[in-house]
């Protein structure tokens, strides 16, 4: 019985679909239904019923799924200890997105140096899809990336980024302080959406508002959407740590909107399951400090 089709069934059942397994196991659809078609040929049962758009374990399925769990957890913890026999690397390897590198990563390394000055670190810049996919071929050892649930993957909260508004210093906003989001019918907006559903957020505050801000720039990286801001181009919604040295400077001033609170950057560590939970602890043990 082949291991990857094992997998290939467990994950089907964890997503509730076969296109959603397809892409988390970076095969086509195709490929993932023969493999549910040879493991019901070997089991001489059909472990799925597909009504529509729809499927659900059938009674046989439901039998099997914690005996293919349990093969799938043995191999996971055979890799493990064959892993932990060997010496540890010297090189720790950690992915994150943009904003983690831009913003984060200078407070962080030279911690990880402190503690650890036997070793050296590589980073890798990517987004937080790419950077699962080179986890899960063991190209990185951790990373930083959006929150994210993945059945070999352990995710650990890491850091939470308020999103607010900010504006130049002259602007007139920056006198009071705060602004109603109809206050922003008149404002150009310079709008950067970096793809995670916290920014969704955002768009559907503004579809409820019968006369939405003008946005006039649509950036792709907060640098980018920042330098607007500060060159007077319009305002901005921006992660906070993005906007931290600006404000400092008096340079940029977060307006608080009621109607926005609360929208926040999550972002989560994350490592194979079981593995590197050394180096996991000890960034969440400074995690706190960097609110300060």
């Amino acid at each position: 019985m082949n291991i990857e089709n094992l997998e290939a069934f467990v994950y089907i059942h964890h997503y509730g679909s076969f296109n959603k397994a397809a892409e988390v196991l970076f095969l086509s659809q195709p490929s993932v239904t023969a493999r549910i078609q040879t493991l019901e040929r070997e089991l001489d049962c059909r472990l799925f019923d597909r009504l529509g758009k729809q499927i659900e374990l059938t009674d046989k399925g439901k039998r099997f799924l914690p005996f293919a769990q349990q093969i799938l957890q043995t191999m996971q913890k055979g890799k493990l200890r064959l892993q932990d026999q060997r010496a540890r690397s010297d090189e720790l390897r950690i992915g994150s997105t943009l904003s983690v590198s831009n913003y984060l990563l200078a407070d962080l390394l030279p911690q990880l140096v402190q503690h650890y000055p036997e070793l050296t670190f590589k980073q890798t810049t990517a987004a937080s899809d790419e950077l699962v996919k080179r986890l899960l071929e063991r190209e990185i050892d951790i990373a930083f990336v959006r929150r994210l649930t993945h059945p070999s993957v352990q995710a650990y909260p890491f850091y939470e980024d308020p999103i607010r508004l900010y504006v130049y210093r002259d602007h007139p906003f920056a006198t009071v302080g705060k602004a109603s989001i109809r206050d922003l019918r008149h404002e150009t907006l310079v709008f950067f959406e970096c793809g995670s559903l916290d920014w969704m957020r955002l768009h559907r505050v503004f579809e409820n508002l019968e006369y939405p801000p003008q946005i006039k720039f649509h950036a792709d990286n907060s640098e980018t959407a920042k330098k607007l801001v500060l060159r007077q181009a319009g305002i901005s919604f921006l992660p906070g740590l993005c906007a931290r040295e600006e404000v400092e400077r008096g340079e940029l001033v977060p307006i608080e909107i009621e109607e926005t609170a609360g929208i926040t950057l999550q972002t989560c560590v994350i490592a194979l399951t079981g593995e590197n939970t050394e180096y996991i602890e000890a960034l969440l043990q400074w995690k706190d400090s960097l609110r300060d």
